[in-house]
């Protein structure tokens, strides 16, 4: 199987391209990145610029893509920023696979992902999940970790703060609310790509643990 990757540099992106590689089910990784990345015969990395995507690349045809883009309100610096890698890079990447006939996308989304809600953040994800919807993929699924237990190559005080929160509280906890560690959603994200079922499935939070 041939993969499309987005996102690889991130921390689930980089935990689902260390199982693709590690996989002798994926035979080649495509990973748009925008700074070079370690060579590995799997993997080629073709270096992009995300607001102008190659739309004729031949490595668009793949049997599947999985999505791991995402950023914080805080390193975007605003609203629009935000919302064109939480939605508009994820999308274009979904139009122009689909295009090259790639049939299976696997979305890293976000617990209360919901298109009406107003929640910024959860509005935002949840718009690009009814908007993958309707591109008419054969297999879609939106993985929904809550906080994402791993080591971030920039740390994130509010978040960091939270995790050590909720290690404490952890066996009080409804399951909803527990962490997600990074190579749990990468191994869904990646088992979801792989088996490709069709329709529209939601991975879960607790589904993650």
């Amino acid at each position: 199987m041939k993969l499309i990757l987005t996102g690889a540099t991130g921390l689930v992106g980089r935990e689902v391209l260390r199982l693709a590689l590690a996989d002798a089910r994926v035979t080649a990784i495509v990973a748009p990145v925008r700074k070079p990345m370690p060579a590995h015969p799997k993997l080629e990395a073709p270096l992009v610029d995300f607001d102008r995507l190659p739309a004729e690349a031949p490595w668009w045809q793949a049997d599947a893509v999985i999505c791991t883009l995402g950023t914080t309100m805080k390193a975007a610096g605003t609203r629009q920023a935000f919302r064109r890698v939480d939605h508009d890079y994820p999308l274009v990447v979904a139009r122009l696979a689909l295009a090259a006939g790639t049939r299976t996308y696997a979305l890293n989304s976000a617990a209360g992902a919901d298109a009406a809600s107003r929640f910024f953040y959860n509005r935002v994800k949840g718009e690009l999940e009814r908007d993958l919807e309707a591109l008419g993929f054969y297999s879609l699924t939106h993985v929904r970790p809550g906080l994402i237990g791993g080591e971030r190559d920039v740390a994130r005080a509010g978040e960091g703060a939270a995790l050590r929160l909720l290690r404490v509280l952890a066996p009080v906890l409804p399951r909803r609310w527990r962490i997600n560690p990074a190579p749990r959603i990468a191994s869904a994200l990646l088992e979801a790509a792989l088996a490709a079922a069709p329709g529209v499935h939601v991975v879960t939070s607790e589904q993650l643990l």
